[in-house]
């Protein structure tokens, strides 16, 4: 597990107490941070609770004295409509995030240096993501895989400057991940897809491009349009771009 010391004794809101939502909450606890966590499944709220996190209703919680909220990936955001937890806690000015963040930001603070490698596209990302681990384990790395695949990203091993690690980020995940950089990430491609959670195809593009704008080097695949139109744009920024094609 690693343990979300960035949060050491702030109050956090959590909602959605699944498997990954369970660990989520352990590792903020492990870290320090005071946790009120909430489901809207009672059977879930009692596997919390066996757990030992604390659960309250989030609806009856004073807002104003959570530093953040930290949300399950399956919970709208922002369409159909954002859940009522979000509601409250924009209301309050409380950011919105997930446990990919909180990755990114306890690495930022333990390893900055750590060899981090987030894989994300419509289709294929679980295969890429599976066989870049095989290979680094294979060549003798310290290597961790998780995220959207396998383990909850917050169970892996704490970062060190020598462990790589390779995590599958879904549109969901990258959606609160504001501070998401990772040493490569790689787009595969973009194709419609859970358009009744981001509204559009634009909007759905637009998250998926947060995860290259903010690599040390963004890895592309350009045979899709919106793929191609986004490799384009970070070149134009300056960005360090490695285009790639199966043509």
């Amino acid at each position: 597990m690693i343990p979300a010391e960035t949060f050491s004794g702030k109050k956090v809101a959590l909602f959605g107490l699944g498997g990954s939502g369970i660990a989520t909450a352990l590792s903020l606890q492990s870290g320090g941070a005071v946790v009120t966590a909430w489901d809207d499944n009672p059977e879930s709220v009692s596997r919390a609770r066996a757990a030992d996190i604390p659960v309250s209703d989030l609806r009856h919680e004073d807002w104003t004295g959570f530093a953040s909220f930290v949300l399950s990936p399956g919970v709208p955001l922002t369409h159909p409509k954002p859940h009522w937890t979000v509601d409250l806690a924009r209301g309050a000015g409380v950011e919105v995030i997930g446990d990919v963040e909180l990755f990114a930001r306890e690495r930022r603070r333990a390893a900055p240096d750590a060899p981090f490698i987030a894989i994300t596209g419509t289709n294929g990302k679980s295969t890429t993501t599976a066989l870049t681990s095989h290979m680094l384990a294979s060549a003798g790395r310290d290597t961790q895989m998780g995220g959207n695949i396998g383990r909850a990203v917050m169970t892996l091993d704490p970062p060190t400057r020598d462990r790589h690690y390779v995590v599958e980020c879904s549109s969901y995940q990258i959606d609160l991940a504001p501070s998401l950089n990772p040493t490569a990430g790689v787009l595969l491609n973009l194709t419609p897809d859970h358009l009744d959670r981001h509204g559009t195809m634009q909007h759905y593009a637009g998250i998926k491009e947060r995860l290259v704008a903010g690599s040390e080097t963004a890895i592309v695949a350009i045979d899709d349009i919106h793929c191609a139109q986004i490799a384009d744009r970070l070149e134009r920024a300056g960005h360090d771009v490695i285009r790639i094609s199966k043509r």
